[in-house]
């Protein structure tokens, strides 16, 4: 018997949905179930072909169990190793490099020193920072949020350099990022799942959290569909994300990817809506039943993207 299971914290509708597709669908040989812990053993597998990870990004004792059941064989979705390594910024540089248009962003050092820093650890650093060349790079109004992270947590908007250094005394040790505004006519954000399946909603960030996904959705050219979707695949291949959202800003009929690093997407019914949900919980099990299906013993089953790849 191949089991599935789900790994997650506060969220109460997506991980029982999830778990009863799957098993609604009576694969033979596949079983899915909440994941169940009582110890963790350096090297010792866990009794899973795949695991759904939902929760790591929080607690770090999962994101190192997370690790050591990958390298035994499960499947772990997404990939724990290159979770814990990507971040904001490189993102961006990387989606550049394979033709996705992205703000103009630059990564700040953190206000305050790092722990058991001070300032003759920063000697290579210049003081002050070339702040005027950084804002005409930019330009304002333009945002500022940490270059990790997420759920709009600590971020600013800022419509000039007195805005800017007021949000900067903040942030203390949060290392950060300005981004360009991208002053759009829509906005998208989209499901993508073994980086294959893609849904695209219709969003509004300017709403509150429980309104953002907009209902009734306006119909949308085939050539903007198309588009989207080559962008939306384009970043989860090179990333090797397997269960992910990007959100894409359209300017002048060209989406920018705003935000494409959100491995534990929100995927609460009363969020995202009945249809969205019904796309998730589906698309889900699919992909995990897939790769239940695909798992191989004495091998490393989860996902690498083309960039590590074609790395090494």
């Amino acid at each position: 018997m191949k089991k599935i299971g789900i790994l997650f914290g506060q969220e109460n509708t997506f991980p029982q949905a999830f778990v009863d597709r799957v098993n609604e669908k009576k694969e033979p040989g596949i079983v899915a179930e909440f994941v169940s812990l009582d110890k963790v053993i350096q090297g010792v597998p866990l009794d899973y072909a795949v695991i759904i990870d939902r929760i790591s990004q929080d607690v770090p004792f999962y994101r190192a169990m997370l690790k050591n059941t990958a390298l035994m064989g499960t499947a772990v979705l997404n990939n724990p190793f290159w979770w814990s390594a990507d971040d904001k910024f490189f993102n961006n540089a990387l989606a550049l490099q394979h033709g996705v248009a992205v703000p103009k962003t630059v990564i700040l050092p953190s206000k305050n020193h790092p722990d058991d820093t001070n300032e003759s650890s920063f000697r290579n650093l210049a003081y002050p920072l070339d702040w005027e060349g950084i804002f005409n790079y930019v330009g304002f109004p333009a945002f500022f949020k940490p270059f990790a992270g997420g759920g709009w947590k600590n971020v600013y908007r800022v419509e000039n350099a007195e805005q800017f250094f007021k949000a900067y005394d903040e942030t203390g040790q949060l290392v950060m990022m300005l981004q360009e505004e991208i002053v759009f006519t829509e906005y998208y954000r989209c499901y993508c799942l073994d980086r294959k399946d893609v849904h695209i909603m219709q969003y509004d960030p300017k709403q509150p959290h429980h309104l953002r996904y907009v209902q009734n959705p306006l119909p949308q050219t085939i050539e903007m569909m198309d588009t989207l979707r080559k962008a939306v695949l384009t970043l989860n291949n090179v990333l090797g994300y397997d269960f992910n959202t990007v959100e894409l800003a359209v300017r002048d009929g060209i989406p920018y990817a705003i935000d494409f690093c959100n491995p534990a997407p929100d995927a609460d019914v009363h969020s995202v809506g009945q249809e969205n949900f019904e796309w998730i919980v589906e698309a889900a099990a699919n992909m995990a039943i897939r790769r239940a299906k695909a798992h191989k013993e004495g091998r490393f089953n989860t996902t690498w993207g083309e960039f590590v790849k074609k790395s090494i």
